[in-house]
């Protein structure tokens, strides 16, 4: 079990107060997850340029935030910011003292986060010849959607995902952005919590494994919504004035468990 946590952010000017309030519910809503997850995590930060910056330590969250990294990485959120991830870790596989197994994960492109199990990761690292940096079964779901060029295949993209996602065996949730597009957000959901809510007025979409958690960072009058689990969903920054909580793209998954 790990806690999974996201905000995906349409880039533009904000006054001081906006920013204050992103970067106070992006700490709480982490913190808020470290019931989820107390060994390790972490935050990465996405630029519409692709430029990525990443902070994890073995350490829980309610200690990660109070560290001058955490603080620096944050300090980073400003109006070409398009998408910030975080990561509460419980352990299946992988040491979290080898940095490398912590989330978010950065894999070839892709950055991401996973909550769950994967129980077919060696089998799909030799089978495919694939790269591996660490020991963690999360790395090969980001593995495999680093193989897909997302610059090369358009409107056929969400058919490559679901392709590669239905080869994986086990349960999970995940958060993940292609550095080659860096406004996209790519959320798929098999068998593990995942909720959203969109704010209208800081024009971001905010993401936690737990609606009690976003609740509790918004209040208790926030309405937040599960996200349906056997799907994928695929989010632009750039069209959240015009789309909100609403995916570009939906499209069934189907992996084996």
């Amino acid at each position: 079990m790990c806690g999974l946590t996201g905000v995906l952010l349409y880039p533009t000017r904000r006054p001081a107060d906006k920013w204050a309030e992103i970067k106070h519910i992006t700490t709480a809503t982490l913190v808020f997850n470290e019931e989820r997850g107390r060994e390790a995590s972490g935050i990465a930060v996405i630029q519409a340029d692709g430029h990525c910056c990443i902070f994890k330590q073995p350490v829980p969250a309610s200690e990660l935030v109070k560290m001058e990294g955490y603080r620096r990485v944050l300090s980073m959120v400003n109006e070409t910011t398009v998408c910030i991830l975080g990561h509460t870790r419980m352990p299946t596989k992988g040491s979290h003292w080898h940095n490398v197994n912590n989330h978010p994960l950065l894999v070839g492109h892709v950055v991401g986060v996973h909550n769950g199990i994967i129980t077919n990761d060696d089998h799909l690292f030799a089978r495919f010849n694939l790269p591996r940096a660490g020991e963690v079964d999360s790395e090969i779901i980001f593995r495999l959607q680093d193989t897909i060029d997302p610059l090369h295949y358009n409107g056929r993209y969400p058919e490559l995902v679901r392709e590669k996602v239905n080869l994986l065996e086990g349960k999970f949730a995940t958060l993940s952005v292609d550095l080659r597009r860096p406004s996209e957000l790519l959320v798929l959901k098999h068998l593990q919590p995942l909720c959203l809510h969109y704010d209208e007025e800081l024009v971001a979409l905010f993401f936690s494994s737990r609606y009690l958690f976003l609740r509790r960072s918004f209040g208790h009058g926030v309405v937040t919504e599960a996200l349906e689990s056997g799907h994928g969903f695929y989010f632009d920054a750039l069209s959240l004035p015009r789309s909100g909580d609403r995916p570009l793209h939906l499209f069934d998954i189907e992996p084996r468990h």
